[in-house]
């Protein structure tokens, strides 16, 4: 999936409409996915199996954007929790750690 595709993508699944930050997200999130399925090699691109979750991290840091960290939030019936501070784990669960042998 392209760059452009994968911002298309995501200003479809948030409110966004500013390219450079969605854009930013998206870097981010790339970020993330990288560190998470590399975590001892030094890999610059998302592999393709990746480009959904990819996508999916930047729409879940974009839709949190001024709720970062909360813990619970309840408010004329509505509640808010997050799994913890960062991504959430069933966002990185998909992603599959490269390890090898010494």
């Amino acid at each position: 999936m392209t760059t452009d595709m994968k911002l298309k993508m995501l200003k479809s699944m948030t409110d966004e409409e500013d390219k450079d930050v969605l854009s930013t997200y998206l870097s981010l999130a790339e970020k993330v996915v990288l560190q998470r399925a590399y975590p001892y090699e030094n890999v610059s691109k998302v592999p393709m199996k990746y480009d959904a979750v990819h996508v999916e991290i930047a729409a879940y840091m974009i839709n949190k954007r001024g709720a970062e960290g909360e813990v619970s939030h309840s408010e004329n019936g509505v509640s808010r929790t997050y799994e913890d501070g960062d991504i959430p784990p069933s966002l990185l669960r998909a992603i599959t750690p490269v390890a090898g042998v010494l």
